[in-house]
């Protein structure tokens, strides 16, 4: 016999939501905390700042919830409010960041170290875009790791394409300058 909690099937879970159930909201955050901090801390420089983009995310999955279609997977539509609560956290934190145009970008070799990140763990990786400004980081996760075309990222953060195209340039830039660091600081502590 298992010691397993009885939780309830999903379809119950956001029934007892749209009722504004507290212990159905509670269940259905509590199972998917883990998939919405993997997102959100892709976004944010701080797991409290993952954290808070995270709570956001599910108040507006509470309020939303008459707007899920349940033909579609929940997953989806949780990943897609989350990504858009992480675009509105930015855009409150960073209401004035300088853009850069593409005219003002260096141009950027790609560079034989490019496949080292494949050889980064995951944390290592997480780290690295973290150090990120919230410019680059932002775009750089809608592009790299969530598929949206610069025009998508252009439209959603209301800066031009080419703007999200140097924004790109330059977090793929600081991330081989970052990790060129890391590589020379692991060096150093080998050879000591």
């Amino acid at each position: 016999m298992s010691n397993a909690p009885n939780i309830p099937a999903l379809s119950d879970l956001l029934a007892g939501c749209l009722r504004n159930h507290r212990q159905s909201q509670e269940l259905l955050y509590r199972q998917f905390y883990g998939y919405a901090m993997s997102i959100c801390l892709r976004y944010s420089p701080t797991r409290e700042g993952a954290l808070e983009v995270v709570n956001d995310g599910f108040l507006k999955v509470f309020t939303r919830l008459d707007q899920y279609d349940s033909a579609q997977p929940f997953k989806g539509w949780l990943r897609r409010i989350l990504i858009n609560a992480a675009i509105d956290h930015y855009r409150q934190e960073v209401r004035h960041h300088y853009h850069d145009t593409i005219e003002q970008a260096e141009p950027t070799a790609v560079s034989p170290s490019a496949d080292a990140f494949s050889l980064l763990a995951h944390e290592d990786l997480l780290k690295l875009i973290q150090r990120l400004s919230p410019a680059y980081r932002l775009v750089f996760n809608l592009y790299v790791m969530d598929g949206f075309t610069h025009d998508e990222i252009a439209d959603q953060l209301g800066i031009t394409v080419g703007a999200s195209k140097s924004n790109l340039a330059r977090a793929r830039e600081n991330l081989r300058q970052l990790l060129k660091q890391l590589n020379h600081d692991e060096y150093a502590r080998a050879n000591r």
